[in-house]
């Protein structure tokens, strides 16, 4: 044994002692004897013995009464029975009462060597097992994160002491359905762990707002990853809350948000959104956001939902320009069965679908003056009847509503309703267009390509100098949309680290070449950036090519186009 072992031999027989101390030390190990429990008991308490050979009989008392002092004292070590009388019944009650094993009178020396190393090695184990606990217990401790782990089945299987403050749980719910337990975030974390499990990948949300019952107002990031052994074999997954209210709070305060739910963006304009947002979250008014195509309405009428006390019930949306008059009635409203040719049974509406949740009508300017009117009576009333039905419908809805086109306008024309229009706009959120909020593309930038990376599982670190002054001159008709479209393509193009110009789709190339021909300054510093260039890397095309941000073949035919010779230099 490579470190010197403590060994406890007690046996009323002197004989015995002398025998077992003396095989014992010839192996190495370190043995102190006691004739009886009183002698046994008072060395116990001076000494951590990491093995305990007990005989069975010790006068008055036995060593079953050795092996309790020792569990009392909750010491670790292990004991071991010295029996005369090596019956099955004498084994299997020592066993049963916590002995490691047991070893018969004679005692053979090989069978004393071959059971005490067997013990020392399953103390060894064990030691490790506790001390790898410990450790974990203690980084558990220290972390100031939720971390839950749950079975395949979605059982609790470890919480950490954070886990109570920031979730609610506590060591008592192991061996609960993780389902049951985490209503307050709408069960969010629920469905995130559910697609670790299901699909075995980690997910990650974001900012998301948890609604636990000691902590209203709690901004949480949540991760989930798959628990997998050494040999790839999975056991379930592992959740990691993070509390960021205080930095989120410190952001609002600052005004430096950079992203708010899914909305991405840290202009002095989108701050603005953020803070409406928040002002309306639990209010249920009647909300209208106007913006742009494209420039992310749907996801303020998610963030006005999923942060708001609603969050936990459903969130309809209707696409109202999609469907014709006839359909869209009965799409909203609902149908019984006859109510019109090919309605064989009752349909359920979208506002009976979301009843105690909130309903999104995005592009809310299409629909027609009859669908105009009933609305207006649900925004009025919250009650309707189902198309081919006279039974009135009453439901608890909050109404979202989008539109690009501007609604005032229409109202002044009589194609859209005056009081449904203000019905509509209690309050008005206004999506600012991309081209007033310049400076948040590279946040957009940076989003999208982690996006994309993620899902055509990519390495694209980010764009060349040369696509960020187009994407900052450019107008973007299309808003984000249009961006994101862009750098959709210009990913699945890219076979580098860094998107080129060649990445890009066509408009963007054609708009580069006519700055290049409309410019004469504008060819005259290219050619001395390409100079530079191949200087710096002593005429290294491939090096000077990435130093430049363009593909190695863009860098040949300027090269040939400006007439500049390998080492750098003009013709």
């Amino acid at each position: 044994m490579e470190n010197k072992r403590k060994i406890l031999v007690i046996d009323d027989e002197e004989s015995i002692r002398f025998t077992f101390e003396s095989f014992l030390t010839d192996e190495g190990h370190e043995v102190t004897t006691a004739k009886d429990y009183d002698e046994a008991v008072a060395v116990i308490g001076e000494t951590d013995f990491d093995l305990i050979f007990a005989d069975i009989i010790l006068g008055a008392k036995t060593g079953i009464d050795v092996m309790r002092e020792v569990r009392r004292r909750n010491l670790n070590c292990l004991v071991i029975m010295i029996t005369g009388d090596p019956s099955l019944e004498t084994a299997s009650e020592a066993l049963r009462l916590g002995a490691f094993d047991y070893i018969p009178k004679p005692v053979r020396q090989d069978t004393l060597i071959h059971l005490t190393e067997i013990a020392l090695k399953h103390k060894a184990i064990n030691d490790e097992k506790e001390k790898y606990r410990s450790n974990l217990d203690a980084i558990f401790r220290s972390v100031k994160d939720a971390i839950i782990t749950v079975d395949e089945e979605l059982k609790i299987v470890a919480v950490n002491e954070t886990a109570l403050s920031i979730c609610g749980l506590s060591r008592k719910n192991i061996g609960e359905q993780f389902s049951a337990l985490t209503a307050d975030c709408a069960g969010t974390c629920f469905k995130a762990l559910s697609e670790t499990i299901n699909n075995k990948i980690p997910v990650e949300i974001y900012r998301l707002e948890c609604r636990h019952g000691g902590r209203p107002g709690q901004v949480v990031t949540v991760s989930t990853s798959p628990l997998l052994d050494h040999h790839g074999t999975f056991s379930g997954a592992v959740i990691v809350v993070r509390d960021e209210t205080r930095l989120a709070d410190l952001e609002r305060d600052i005004n430096e948000r950079q992203q708010f739910h899914k909305i991405v963006g840290a202009s002095q304009k989108m701050q603005y959104v953020y803070s409406l947002i928040e002002d309306l979250a639990d209010v249920q008014s009647t909300v209208l956001i106007t913006g742009e195509s494209g420039t992310g309405k749907e996801l303020v009428a998610e963030a006005l939902h999923f942060k708001g006390a609603r969050s936990n019930k459903p969130l309809v949306k209707v696409n109202c320009s999609a469907l014709s008059e006839g359909l869209l009635e009965s799409e909203l409203f609902g149908h019984v069965r006859g109510a019109f040719t090919g309605a064989v049974r009752d349909r359920t509406g979208r506002f009976e679908m979301a009843d105690s949740g909130t309903i999104f009508l995005d592009e809310i300017g299409d629909i027609s003056q009859r669908i105009q009117l009933h609305l207006l009576r649900v925004l009025q009333d919250m009650e309707f009847e189902r198309v081919g039905d006279s039974t009135p419908v009453r439901v608890d809805v909050r109404v979202i509503a989008a539109t690009n086109q501007d609604l005032s306008a229409k109202v002044r024309s009589g194609e859209f309703r005056e009081d449904l229009y203000y019905r509509l706009k209690v309050v008005e959120i206004t999506m600012p267009p991309l081209r007033e909020r310049m400076e948040d593309i590279p946040l957009f930038v940076d989003h999208f390509i982690n996006k994309f990376n993620k899902r055509l599982n990519r390495e694209v670190s980010g764009v060349s100098s040369g696509v960020s002054k187009i994407f900052m001159d450019y107008p973007w008709p299309g808003n984000v949309r249009e961006l994101e479209h862009t750098l959709e393509h210009a990913v699945i193009l890219c076979r580098q680290n860094i998107i080129t110009v060649d990445h890009l789709p066509a408009q963007f190339r054609d708009l580069k070449k006519t700055e290049k021909i409309s410019g004469g300054d504008g060819a005259k510093n290219e050619l001395k950036e390409i100079l530079s260039a191949l200087e710096k890397t002593a005429g290294n095309k491939s090096r000077a090519a990435r130093l430049l941000g363009m593909d190695r073949k863009t860098l040949y035919r300027k090269i040939e186009r400006y007439n500049i010779t390998t080492k750098g230099s003009l013709n």
